[in-house]
């Protein structure tokens, strides 16, 4: 995870409270969360790195669309992001 932009850490957070979204909904999502358009150019070589990763899996719902899974490896990876952020948050909250 320590090796991952904060948008692909983003879309697998959004991979990962979804089920089985497709690419159009993990854009849509990330749309609200900056508040801007998200380009096809920039979020599906993203997408590609987090399922080359093993962190998410991609699996096609029909001859143009594909969804994503979220894999163990990307719950831990997660797990192991929120506990690491809770060293430092937990004090001040």
């Amino acid at each position: 995870m320590d090796d991952l932009t904060g948008f692909q850490r983003d879309a697998l957070y959004v991979i990962a409270g979804a089920d089985r979204p497709s690419g159009q909904d993990i854009k849509e999502e990330m749309e609200q969360y900056y508040s801007s358009e998200i380009n096809h150019g920039r979020l599906y070589p993203n997408l590609d790195t987090v399922v080359n990763k093993g962190l998410v899996e991609k699996g096609q719902l029909d001859r143009r669309t594909n969804y994503y899974v979220i894999t163990d490896d990307g719950e831990q990876a997660i797990a192991n992001r929120l506990e690491w952020e809770s060293n430092y948050l937990d004090e001040r909250l």
